[in-house]
C-alpha cells in the first residue's frame, strides 16, 4: 500500500470528465507524494475500468476510484482494485454491514477505504456501530448543493468524527486553488479538487488554467 502520513496535508485531484480530459491534463500534474488522482464517478460512468487502468498505466501514486458504492463490497471493490485502484469509495449512506464488508476487505488486501459522507447528516453517528473503520473520511458538500448559496461544507464535522476516531478527513465541494488553505485551518488532511470545463456550473481547478501553476499553489498550501 502507498503510504499516506496523516502529519501531511494532500492534493486530490477528481476527473469527472472523459478521457481525452484525463489525457490532456493527467501528463501536467507533477509526480508529488501529496497529490492524490481521483477517477471520479462521472469518468467511470463514462469509462468504465478502461479509464482507471488507463490513469494507472500514467501515474505511480496514489489512485481512488469515486465508486460509491452502496453494496457488492468485495466484488465491486475488486474490480476497481484489478483496474489498478488503491483506494476506493463507499457511500455514507450504505447499509452498516455493506460498511463493515467493505472496510474489512480493503483493510485485509491494501486498499484505502474511503467512506463518503455526502447526504449524510450526522458522520459520526453512522461511524460509531462500525467494528472496521475506514482509513478516510469524506465530508462531502455535493455537486447539486453547490447551486444552493445556503450550503456549506460542514467542517464542524471534523472535529466530531477526529473525537472518536483516528483517520484522515478529506473535504470536498466547490472546492478552489485559492481555498484550499480554509479547508487544511479547519482540520482537513485532504482537500478535494474537481477538474471542471469552462462550461462547467461548478467550481474546481479549469482546463483552461494555467494548470502547473494552480497545483504548485495548491501545494504550497499544503506544505511539507
Amino acid at each position: 500500500m502507498i503510504n499516506l502520513d496523516s502529519h501531511r496535508r494532500y492534493i486530490q485531484i477528481a476527473f469527472n470528465g472523459d478521457l481525452s480530459q484525463v489525457r490532456a491534463i493527467l501528463p501536467r500534474i507533477p509526480n508529488d507524494p501529496r497529490i492524490i488522482i481521483e477517477a471520479g464517478t462521472p469518468f467511470i460512468k463514462l469509462e468504465g475500468m478502461r479509464g482507471v487502468n488507463f490513469i494507472r498505466r500514467h501515474w505511480r501514486g496514489l489512485l481512488l476510484a469515486d465508486l460509491k458504492l452502496t453494496d457488492g463490497a468485495f466484488s465491486e471493490t475488486m474490480i476497481a482494485v484489478k483496474a489498478g485502484a488503491n483506494a476506493v469509495t463507499v457511500l455514507g449512506s450504505a447499509p452498516v454491514d455493506t460498511l463493515n464488508l467493505f472496510c474489512k476487505f480493503c483493510r485485509e488486501n491494501g486498499v484505502y477505504a474511503v467512506i463518503d459522507m455526502l447526504g449524510v447528516t450526522n458522520p459520526l453517528r453512522k461511524m460509531m456501530p462500525l467494528r472496521f473503520k475506514p482509513h478516510v473520511v469524506v465530508i462531502h458538500k455535493g455537486r447539486d448543493e453547490e447551486e444552493n448559496p445556503r450550503s456549506i461544507i460542514r467542517y464542524k464535522d471534523i472535529t466530531k468524527v477526529r473525537s472518536k476516531f483516528d483517520t484522515l478527513i478529506s473535504v470536498a465541494g466547490g472546492l478552489v486553488v485559492d481555498k484550499v488553505k480554509e479547508s487544511y485551518f479547519n482540520g482537513a488532511d485532504i482537500a478535494i479538487i474537481n477538474v471542471v470545463s469552462p462550461q462547467d456550473r461548478n467550481k474546481g481547478l479549469r482546463v483552461d488554467d494555467d494548470i502547473e501553476k494552480a497545483i504548485q499553489i495548491a501545494l504550497a498550501e499544503a506544505g511539507n
